[in-house]
């Protein structure tokens, strides 16, 4: 089996997207708007619940939402005023249906059902000691920690219960969740993860992005903000902040890939800032050359914006193809190769001479660089220069993304030049922590940065309880392996 996604393999995922509906009739054909809307933030399954007053009706499915959620019979199984939604790339546990989001329990105060979008870092700890206490999971997923912790809560009211839950997370999360009394919608106390709230005429709804809300016609209101509760009665909207006040530390990737880039985050036009940022690199790195060449499609932006700074024409010498499937089955490995050109293929006619500067948004593992490197020089382009629209990615991230080991990262393993060397490229460059700031307007980084840019720099806002005990054993480990 072979992906026809090459130069989508070797990115960062990106974590999953949640969108909820309150107060109307055609809710749960909204929330399958919404995540068509959010699609890019997970493609491995989708689900959709909902409640008509009395009783919650789900469907959950593989797979991307069209196809799953398109029927008139579908959206007429989710009845009620009230829906949530998710789509899913998983970060924890395995693929498998039991693991589609919305979970959904039934508690003693009824039921309860919740879309996350994040990663609890203590949540193996967590689990382990809810299992000795005896809970029972159903699942692998990091979520369902939390649904077990407001049901062995010893506080009286769900909300209570729910809070209580919330003070023994660590990690990030925006949570949308459902209750026979309403919807709950929160963010994690940094504001890690996004999420918005908006309306549609009595409606109100939530999203982890503003694009979400354009294609069901929705009005923005504004961001949840870090560490709010949003709870949602019928008409009633109320806002509390349960949590110790801190400073919010977004995660700054939403700008450089994960987001749309016709989303709004934390009030910055992600277009915007990609573009920023690319104005930024040509200021950085400049390189004498012919054209300037994005990585479709998530370079574009960067691209645009470095060819507009440096004076050197942008042009398409990429061509992506939009009718391709997930996958094509190869009779063997000596066609297995030829399945780049079904995704991606170079402009020959463009490119054949030229000095080209390759604008993408980041660098992963490095398997998929040295692709489009091998690419140009196919096409005969005289010399290829890569320039990277974020830092060096030399840390995992452990707040939602799917990132690879750190020995696996490239920039881990090695330095620029040895990562040119690798790429095969005439030079690489990255915009600089510094350039990266300045494109979301801060003069600098500063030694109290406002954005999680962890991957890039290993400052994590927040305990790491899991990762540091999965390192104390692999030590012990290592340790007893040298005694023997």
């Amino acid at each position: 089996m072979l992906t026809t996604h090459p130069f989508d393999d070797d990115k960062l995922r990106e974590e999953c997207g949640i969108f909820g509906v309150s107060g109307s009739d055609s809710a749960a054909a909204l929330v399958a708007l919404g995540l068509h809307a959010l699609q890019h933030r997970g493609q491995e399954a989708a689900g959709i619940t909902s409640f008509d007053g009395h009783h919650f009706h789900t469907h959950r499915a593989m797979g991307h939402v069209a196809g799953n959620f398109d029927s008139d019979s579908v959206i007429r199984s989710l009845p009620g005023s009230v829906a949530t939604g998710h789509v899913r790339y998983s970060t924890t546990g395995e693929t498998a249906l039991r693991n589609v989001q919305p979970l959904y329990a039934e508690l003693q105060s009824g039921g309860f059902a919740v879309a996350h979008n994040g990663n609890i870092s203590n949540a193996m700890k967590l689990r382990r000691d809810l299992v000795r206490r005896g809970s029972i999971f159903q699942s692998t997923s990091d979520t369902e920690t939390i649904i077990h912790l407001v049901a062995t809560s010893n506080y009286r009211t769900l909300l209570d219960r729910f809070i209580d839950a919330l003070k023994q997370v660590e990690g990030a999360y925006s949570l949308l969740v459902m209750t026979p009394e309403g919807m709950i919608a929160c963010r994690d106390p940094l504001g890690i993860r996004p999420l918005v709230m908006g309306r549609l005429g009595d409606a109100i709804i939530f999203a982890s992005e503003t694009v979400a809300l354009d294609v069901c016609g929705a009005t923005f209101e504004r961001a949840v903000e870090p560490g709010e509760l949003v709870i949602v009665q019928g008409t009633e909207v109320r806002s509390i902040h349960p949590f110790k006040q801190q400073a919010p530390r977004p995660c700054i990737f939403e700008w450089v890939y994960f987001s749309r880039p016709d989303s709004i985050v934390d009030d910055h036009s992600v277009y915007s800032v990609r573009k920023e940022i690319g104005a930024q690199l040509a200021a950085e790195s400049p390189v004498e050359a012919d054209l300037v060449i994005p990585v479709p499609d998530s370079g574009v932006p960067a691209a645009i914006g470095y060819a507009q700074a440096s004076g050197i024409p942008f042009e398409l010498g990429i061509i992506r193809s939009h009718y391709v499937g997930r996958t094509f089955i190869s009779p063997g490995d000596n066609v297995r190769h030829l399945g780049v050109k079904l995704k991606h293929n170079a402009n020959r006619a463009l490119i054949e001479g030229k000095r080209v500067i390759l604008v993408d948004d980041s660098i992963v593992r490095g398997t998929t660089s040295l692709k489009i490197v091998q690419m140009m020089r196919d096409a005969g382009a005289a010399e290829v220069h890569l320039r990277i629209a974020s830092p060096p990615t030399k840390h995992s991230c452990f707040y939602g993304v799917d990132t690879p080991e750190r020995t696996k990262l490239l920039a881990h393993k090695l330095d620029i030049g040895g990562m040119t060397d690798f790429i095969h490229a005439d030079s690489l460059a990255f915009v600089s922590i510094d350039g990266l700031y300045k494109a979301l307007g801060e003069a600098q980084r500063d030694a109290r940065p406002r954005y999680c840019d962890a991957c890039f720099t290993g400052d994590y806002p927040t305990t790491l309880t899991d990762q540091d005990e999965s390192a104390e054993v692999d030590q012990f480990a290592l340790l007893a392996e040298r005694v023997n």
